[in-house]
């Protein structure tokens, strides 16, 4: 079982004003190989998810952390800044395929601004916010994912 984290940015979600869709669509994405060990709305500030994102890899020691909400051009959308900000690595190519699959969607994809890196042996993957986007990003890449968390892990070379 990979130990999964999951996490909303929302200003709304997180004072109330709605109930988070996007981020409890996730755990029945990913199916019984993937243990949910912690799941938590965020308001978009910066250093509260960046502190976040720290204690989940470092002190928690999840391998895989999923993030919706905040990777759009919106003054307060700072998912990505704050996930590279405390990344090892890049993996650019999950992002990337995440946007090429929702561009035969719908052209707004290309404004999704969502990263995928590494730090120490935890996979960190911005997704969308909406449940749609969340549904169709996890589908296109849901496949790889054990592949590379064994990877990451340093189980398989």
């Amino acid at each position: 079982m990979y130990k999964t984290a999951v996490i909303t940015l929302s200003d709304r979600a997180a004072a109330g004003m709605y109930e988070d869709k996007s981020g409890m669509s996730i755990p029945e994405l990913l199916g019984k190989d993937f243990e949910i060990v912690r799941y938590k709305v965020l308001p978009d500030e910066y250093d509260v998810l960046r502190e976040e994102l720290i204690w989940l890899c470092d002190d928690m020691m999840v391998d895989l952390i999923l993030t919706t909400g905040g990777t759009g051009c919106s003054p307060r959308d700072i998912t990505p800044e704050a996930t590279v900000d405390i990344a090892e690595k890049n993996v650019p190519g999950i992002a990337e395929a995440m946007r090429a699959h929702s561009l035969s969607i719908t052209p707004r994809a290309m404004l999704s601004r969502g990263v995928s890196v590494i730090r120490k042996r935890t996979l960190i993957i911005n997704l969308p916010g909406s449940p749609k986007a969340v549904r169709e990003n996890l589908e296109c890449i849901i496949e790889a994912l054990p592949h590379a968390l064994e990877l990451i892990s340093g189980g398989k070379e």
